[in-house]
């Protein structure tokens, strides 16, 4: 079980992701439009943001070729290859 110490971690760093890599870079036209910002952001946060590597690198496939896959109009980008 984590520690309120912990918890505040995970916290405080998500909030600061979410402010520099999105709600920074938008103008949110309503509420609306800013709870569908926060959902794709939190989308992108537990499912497609890169992970740390062997050693600290971007863990690189074959040849196959890269694709991108764009949120919020393309401030938010995710590049992955297909499998084969």
């Amino acid at each position: 079980m984590q520690s309120t110490t912990q918890s505040n971690a995970y916290a405080e760093r998500f909030v600061l992701s979410i402010k520099s890599e999105c709600l920074g870079r938008i103008v949110p036209l309503g509420e609306r439009h800013l709870r569908r910002a926060i959902r794709e952001y939190v989308e992108h946060y537990h499912h497609e943001r890169h992970h740390q590597g062997i050693g600290n690198s971007i863990i690189m496939a074959e040849d196959d070729p890269i694709r991108r896959h764009q949120r919020l109009g393309g401030i938010l980008n995710h590049y992955y290859r297909e499998a084969a």
